[in-house]
């Protein structure tokens, strides 16, 4: 019998193991044209403990189009993207305008849209297909979809000829093969829940941080098909987890109650788009992740209080999930605790906010502001908002990548375990999950790369909260953490005490937990005297190991009676 050769994957194995389970679970993914690329990030994710992967997305854009009906790009030249889509040698913007004269003369276009992808639609994204189709080139799908520019989107073609109107034409340039039906795959194999991305608002020309008014319609439009389509293909999909918005704002007081012109503009497309999701895939959550700026310096910046409030907006917008980017990456926040506000800042912060103390440069840490975020979310959940509060975590520093580049085009440096270790501990107990921007590239370079040090690490105590937790007769201190099992030991210190005071863990999970904490979040209780300590001291509680490691941040508790 001839020898059969051995199959050999060019992706290389399933291995669908969990080797070093870390306290952050979620990541950001890029785009990628290499299919094992996906697999190789699935299964590195996994190895540390992800369960959530978020897409990146694209944007909707307006473009004009020259005198022969081709697309322009920024620059003013025919953009090259879309320059193959053609109809009998017809342009396909001016395809589709020249279709819907012929079916009523009074019928106009009066502007065209573009939309690139790596997915690729089935038939659920057409309402008309005598009027919308699909156009394949050698390197690209096209599809062509019409859409009355009140973004009315009539359910059938009856109107197109009964009356003339004005459309807006939407050019989508996908992909042969899709990439969503392939990472829902990769997410049923892993046990990864899949976040795809819904199309990015256009951006508002006079203020580029908002979503501009005049695209909401035709954005609503776009989005509702690509729901529609989603529905029919992957509404029973278990690695479908929800969907991203990946319009960023700022997290800071905003209004939005639904009722009036005085509504924040981009959170009135939130509003839009998620009322989508929730009619055509319900049950599936819409994630947002707003940034943070706490610099006293920043006329724009927000005190915790004022975020809180923007919670409360966002919430109103039938958002699902919140996952606020700590905002560390980039300077905008720092990690300090109460009795450290007269310390400089870090050293690495310092190119953003110059020589000055944590006080003076911020108006809070990062835990004053999920701490302030956690209580709203409890506020809007009482008023019957079904919303989460997850911590985005940034893999990054503010520079010095310069050198050593992670992301191309970007010169933001690298950071290590040590530090998300410190961004874990003061988001705390106030998050139910903790996610972070982003695996490709920060997670993935440099040697070793921070998801090396992951694997080599992610079993040190990382200590989030402690409580003061009489068990019978006796006084205690409940921690709340990661890698906190049986053998490890507590010290506590604080200013005037000669030596700390080093404890055993007494026992692990004696009580049921609190709700929401984050997944592998545990508790572990030890005896203490607090009558020990003076009233309004600072102590500082550091969880070790059985093997000697000490976890990189104490936590700092402030003693009451």
């Amino acid at each position: 019998m001839p020898d059969t050769p051995e199959f050999t994957d060019p992706c290389g194995t399933f291995d669908t193991a969990t080797r070093a389970p870390y306290a952050i679970t979620g990541y950001w993914l890029i785009p990628t044209t290499d299919h094992c690329t996906w697999r190789r990030q699935f299964r590195a994710i996994h190895e540390v403990g992800g369960d959530t992967v978020i897409r990146i997305g694209w944007g909707l854009q307006a473009r004009p189009l020259d005198d022969d009906g081709r697309v322009l790009g920024g620059d003013g030249e025919i953009d090259p993207r879309y320059e193959p889509c053609e109809e009998d040698g017809v342009p396909c913007a001016l395809a589709a305008e020249n279709d819907l004269k012929a079916a009523n003369p009074g019928n106009r276009v009066s502007w065209t849209f573009v939309y690139r992808t790596d997915e690729a639609f089935g038939p659920g994204l057409f309402r008309c297909p005598e009027f919308e189709r699909r156009i394949v080139t050698r390197k690209t799908v096209f599809y062509r979809i019409v859409a009355t520019d009140d973004g009315t989107d009539d359910a059938s073609c009856t109107n197109i000829r009964a009356k003339g109107r004005g459309y807006h034409v939407i050019l989508i340039a996908g992909a042969h093969e899709d990439s969503l039906t392939e990472l829902l795959d990769l997410g049923d194999r892993f046990g990864v829940k899949v976040f795809p991305a819904l199309p990015l608002a256009p951006r508002d020309p006079a203020q580029k941080t908002r979503a501009a008014k005049q695209g909401t319609d035709t954005l609503t439009t776009l989005t509702r098909r690509i729901l529609q389509d989603y529905g029919s293909r992957f509404q029973d999909r278990a690695s479908l987890g929800g969907f991203y918005q990946p319009f960023e704002l700022q997290m800071r007081e905003m209004k939005y109650d639904d009722d009036g012109e005085d509504d924040h503009p981009t959170l009135k497309v939130y509003a839009s788009q998620h009322r989508i999701v929730e009619q055509e895939m319900p049950g599936r959550p819409v994630l947002v992740s707003p940034y943070l700026d706490a610099r006293k310096e920043r006329p724009f910046s927000a005190t915790p209080k004022q975020v809180a409030r923007g919670f409360e907006a966002l919430a109103r917008t039938g958002v699902g999930i919140v996952a606020p980017q700590d905002s560390r990456g980039t300077g905008k926040v720092g990690l300090f605790w109460p009795d450290e506000r007269e310390e400089k800042v870090d050293e690495r912060l310092r190119p953003v906010v110059g020589e000055e103390t944590n006080g003076d440069a911020y108006h809070g840490s990062t835990r004053d502001y999920y701490r302030e975020m956690y209580l709203a979310r409890n506020r809007m959940v009482e008023q019957g908002h079904d919303v989460q509060l997850w911590a985005n975590v940034e893999s990054f520093e503010p520079s010095g990548g310069a050198d050593e580049p992670c992301a191309a085009g970007s010169d933001r440096g690298r950071t290590d375990k040590e530090r998300l270790d410190t961004a874990v501990t003061q988001v705390g107990r106030y998050v139910s999950k903790v996610v972070s921007y982003m695996w490709s590239d920060f997670y993935t370079c440099g040697s070793p790369s921070l998801a090396e040090e992951i694997a080599r690490d992610h079993d040190r105590p990382i200590a989030a909260d402690a409580v003061r937790v009489r068990r019978d007769i006796q006084d205690g201190v409940e921690i709340r953490g990661y890698g906190i099992p049986m053998g490890c030991t507590v010290s506590i210190t604080w200013e005037g005490l000669e030596e700390p005071r080093v404890v055993d863990v007494a026992g692990v999970d004696l009580n049921e937990p609190p709700p929401g904490l984050p997944l592998g979040m545990r508790t572990a209780w030890i005896p203490f005297d607090w009558s020990r300590v003076p009233e309004g001291t600072w102590i500082r509680i550091t969880v070790t190991a059985p093997d000697g490691r000490a976890a990189t941040e104490p936590l700092h508790v402030r003693a009451q009676a």
